[in-house]
Order: structure tokens, then C-alpha cells, then sequence
């Protein structure tokens, strides 16, 4: 059973401003993602300034997942009904606030405030952005929520590059600095919001009706692989958690490397992560979500396995392995869920991007809690077998057949 879900294509002389959308939408992702991935990457900075313990640690991540979790199904089903193209300006203006805010702040609460308004920042830039970048895909989704996400990761990689090379050095205040990065963000999302509503009009001021037939898959089928799509991205996510939130603490611990080496190697994963979106739309797209999916997620469960029991060579070695090769997973899920769900863009963005985001902060509490209880290496034993959750995707039914496979038979 296929079901073929395919976008209105933009004509011809609109090519040009498609691909000007995509590559602006990912931009702003990436911007967007900076301001994000700074929290993080200064948690040793926050760490000694603020005497903080990992409990604190995991519930700053709590805080700002949580808020950037929380709203999201809630702004992706208002605006499936009702689209608000500026609405992105708005998101980006609070992330401003919680960036200008934490660069001043001294105290606990401070921090917690202002990484809840980058989070709320980003509970409104996903859904809408995401809309955004399936309008201007021509039909090609899995490409375009690669082009979309890639710009996330990166910018989520730049994080620890920009903590190691301007804030250290420069201190906590220095993160006000990047206020820049949100305006420039702003003004782009101000033209993408143009360009939406311009393309809302033009379409009897609705998104771009993306409903085909579903086949016969049922409701309770569609119910069925939507728990698995979560349960997936539930095992993705707790994984990248451990990584993104206490991989610093795990190499300064068991190799004694300083706080900007640490950066350095986090850097290095991350980008293997940007470069695992990059792939796993455009193969989705060829060979099917489904197969992307299984592979990407249960693939990786050897190296996981391993990463605890190596030298640091081949811990970084196998970061990269298993970051290229976990986050090809998310693009292909996106788009499977939005094929089982059609014309509901919005709230299934806002469903799993929110997830995502959700998982990513209660991970990181508990994983700060089981770091303090026990030790920082035992939470890479625990977690090594999460992707073996991906054995799930087994019981997904097949949702498109490969695009060459199509093009061939259309000729």
C-alpha cells in the first residue's frame, strides 16, 4: 500500500523565489538555532559562575525544552486553520529578549527566565517555518525539510565554536553580542512573511492544499504509526540529549581535556549531525521515509554500544559516526507523518518538533539527576541501548515508492 503525497509545484517564474524561500527559511533556522545551541554550550560557564550542580543543569534544559515544546501542536493546528505569516517575526523577537537577558543575568532564575523565552521563541518559529519550507518544496519535502533543517544543525554546531572562541574569552555579557544574529533574523522572516501571505492569496488564501488520497489506511492504523513515529523520535532524541547537554562533562571527565578541547569535539558532532539532515530528506525522498527511518535509527545501535569502552580517538570517531547517522532519521519522519496526516502541516510540525524539544528537556533532568547520583560516564552505558527502540519502525506500513521508481513509470 502507497500513498503518494505530493505538493502544488510553483510555476515556472516562481522557481527562482522557491528556492530564495528554502534557502532564507534555512538561514533563519540556522540563526534561530545559535541563539539556542549558546544555552547549552555555556552550561560549564553557568556552571561555575552560578555554584550549579547537574540537577540544575538538566532543569535549565527542562526549562527552555519545555517551553519550546509545549506550544508548539497548539501553534501548528491554530495556524493550519489560520495562517499569520508575521508570526515569525514575533518568535524571533522573544528569542531576542531571552538572549539579551541571559547574557545579563546573575542569578538562577535569571537564566531559567530567559531560556523559557527563547523556548517560547521557538514553539512559534517550527510549525509556521515548516509550513513555510513544504510550500516552497515543488513536491520534494524530504529535500526541503532537509534544506530547512540543516540550517538548524548548523547552527546548533556553531553554538560551541562561538562559546569557545567569543564567549569564554570574552565572558557571559558578550552573548548580548549576538542580538545582532536575531535582528538580521527578523528582517529575513519579515520578507519570507511577504512572500507567505503573497502565496496564501494566490491560493484562495488557504495553504497550498496538499490532501490526496490516504488509501485505506484506517484511523487506527494512522493512530498506530503515529505512536511509533513517537516512540522513534523519543529514542532519537534522550540519545542526541546526552550528548548535546553533558558530552563536554563526559571528555573533561574521563580525558581530562579542557573546557575549550571539549567545545571543540562537541563541534565536530554536531556538524556530523547537520550533515546527517543534509542526506536523510533528498534519500527519503528516492528510496522511501520508511527505510530511512529504520536504517538511521536502529542502524546506529552498535556504535552507541561501543562509544562508552573507547580512547578518545574513537569516541570521536564514533560521535560523528552516530550523528550522521541518527539525525538523517527526523526529516524522513516529519515527512512520513505529514503523508498520514495531509493538510495538517502546521500541527504535525508543531507535534514532533514539540516532542522533540519535550523528550530533549525531561532527558536532560533525568539523565543531570542519574549524572549526580552515580557518575557522568554511566548515563553512555544506559543510553546505548535506546536505538535498539528502532526496531519499531518494522511495523510502519510502507508510504511512497521512490520518486525515480515514479518518474519511471509517469514516462
Amino acid at each position: 500500500m502507497a500513498i503518494e503525497t505530493r505538493g502544488t509545484a510553483a510555476s515556472p517564474s516562481a522557481q527562482g523565489t522557491v528556492v530564495a524561500v528554502l534557502a532564507a527559511i534555512s538561514i533563519c533556522h540556522m540563526l534561530n538555532d545559535v541563539i539556542q545551541s549558546l544555552i547549552m554550550a555555556i552550561y560549564p560557564m553557568l556552571k561555575a559562575s552560578l555554584s550549579l550542580d547537574f540537577r540544575q543543569i538538566g532543569l535549565i534544559t527542562f526549562t527552555f525544552q519545555f517551553t519550546a515544546s509545549v506550544l508548539q501542536p497548539v501553534v501548528g493546528y491554530v495556524t493550519d486553520r489560520y495562517p499569520t505569516p508575521y508570526s515569525l517575526v514575533l518568535g524571533m523577537g522573544s528569542s531576542l529578549l531571552g538572549l539579551v537577558l541571559i547574557a545579563f543575568a546573575s542569578s538562577y532564575a535569571a537564566v531559567l527566565a530567559a531560556v523559557a523565552l527563547i523556548g517560547m521563541g521557538s514553539s512559534v518559529f517550527h510549525p509556521e517555518s515548516s509550513r513555510v519550507a513544504r510550500l516552497a518544496s515543488g513536491g520534494r519535502h524530504g529535500l526541503a525539510q532537509s534544506v530547512f533543517q540543516v540550517g538548524g544543525n548548523f547552527g546548533t554546531a556553531l553554538g560551541p565554536l562561538l562559546a569557545a572562541f567569543v564567549v569564554l574569552p570574552f565572558g557571559q555579557g558578550s552573548i548580548a553580542w549576538f542580538s545582532g544574529a536575531a535582528l538580521v533574523g527578523m528582517a529575513l522572516l519579515a520578507g519570507i512573511g511577504t512572500w507567505y501571505g503573497k502565496t496564501l492569496k494566490l491560493n484562495g488564501g488557504a495553504p497550498v492544499n496538499e490532501r490526496k488520497a490516504i488509501a485505506e489506511l484506517s484511523k487506527r492504523k494512522v493512530a498506530r504509526s503515529i505512536a511509533i513515529l513517537m516512540a522513534l523520535t523519543f529514542s532519537k532524541q534522550f540519545y542526541l540529549v546526552s550528548i548535546t547537554s553533558f558530552y563536554i562533562f563526559y571528555l573533561i571527565h574521563t580525558f581530562s581535556l579542557s573546557v575549550q578541547s571539549a567545545q571543540l569535539y562537541l563541534f565536530l558532532f554536531l556538524t556530523a549531525v547537520a550533515a546527517g539532515t543534509v542526506i536523510g530528506g533528498p534519500i527519503g525522498d528516492r528510496i522511501g521515509t520508511r527505510r530511512v527511518i529504520w536504517w538511521s535509527i536502529f542502524g546506529v545501535l552498535p556504535f552507541t554500544l561501543m562509544l562508552p569502552y573507547v580512547d578518545l580517538f574513537w569516541t570521536a570517531v564514533l560521535s560523528v559516526i552516530i550523528g550522521l547517522i541518527l539525525a538523517s532519521a527526523f526529516p524522513a519522519i516529519l515527512v512520513y507523518a505529514q503523508g498520514l496526516i495531509p493538510g495538517r502541516v502546521g500541527m504535525v510540525a508543531g507535534l514532533f518538533f514539540g516532542l522533540a524539544f519535550g523528550i530533549a528537556g525531561i532527558g536532560a533532568a533525568f539523565l543531570g539527576w542519574l549524572a549526580d547520583a552515580t557518575s557522568i560516564t554511566l548515563i553512555y552505558h544506559v543510553c546505548a541501548f535506546l536505538p535498539a527502540i528502532g526496531l519499531l519502525a518494522a511495523f510502519l506500513p510502507e508510504m511512497a515508492k521512490p520518486r525515480n521508481a515514479t518518474a519511471r513509470r509517469k514516462r
